[in-house]
């Protein structure tokens, strides 16, 4: 439970995101998420689109768990698996539950997320009262079959210039570019296939993490 100013210093403060992908992680999320967060993530989204409720409330559970005290812990667009669960917030998409109804569900202490994909987008979503935006896609990436046109960095920084709320970037984003995404504006950052189909997910999340923070010291 996070107060006003707290929170958003909070999530300015992220550096590595971690989404969960069970169809292409190659130890299992539960795995995932143990040594994403032991390498010192700060915010694991649940993102599962292939189970049952109650088996989703289940791992939910266990992934609260093992987030507790060390990283936030999100659910992707469901925001009733989240209240079950009693969770720290959720991520929502353009489509999914309208930000007021979940805010009023959630209550103004729960974390909201939400995907844009452009710079109106990213407005309308801090008028709306959101505590972060995920910007996606930022470069090509073959995680998500739906994700649309990169909007590249240059989109990134007309919407750091434009709004106050914390940015998450996502999308094709590896160790090779990520130093691009921070020095244009964005406070974090997912990497979906780099992490989860890595040989050593503890060493990728510390990497990553090294890299950010390295650029944010500059």
């Amino acid at each position: 439970m996070l107060k006003g100013w707290l929170k958003l210093k909070s999530l300015r403060d992220i550096d590595f995101y971690l989404v969960t992908y069970s169809s292409l992680s190659k130890n299992g999320t539960l795995f995932d998420v143990k040594n994403a967060v032991d390498a010192g993530c700060k915010i694991v989204q649940y993102r599962e689109k292939n189970k049952s409720t109650r088996d989703m409330i289940k791992e939910a559970e266990q992934l609260k768990k093992l987030c507790k005290d060390r990283a936030f812990f999100l659910v992707d667009d469901r925001v009733d698996v989240a209240l079950a669960v009693d969770a720290d917030g959720v991520h929502l998409g353009q489509n999914d539950m309208p930000v007021e109804i979940a805010r009023r569900l959630l209550g103004d202490e729960k974390i909201i997320g939400l995907t844009v994909h452009n710079v109106e987008e990213a407005v309308e979503a801090e008028k709306l009262g959101v505590d972060y935006v995920g910007l996606a896609p930022v470069f090509k990436t073959d995680t998500k079959e739906d994700s649309g046109e990169p909007c590249g960095v240059e989109m990134l920084k007309k919407i750091r210039d434009i709004v106050s709320v914390p940015i998450v970037a996502v999308g094709g984003i590896n160790k090779d570019n990520v130093q691009d995404v921070i020095s244009a504006g964005a406070d974090g950052v997912v990497a979906v296939s780099s992490v989860l189909q890595s040989d050593d997910v503890y060493q990728e999340v510390c990497d990553f993490i090294h890299i950010i923070k390295e650029v944010k010291s500059l």
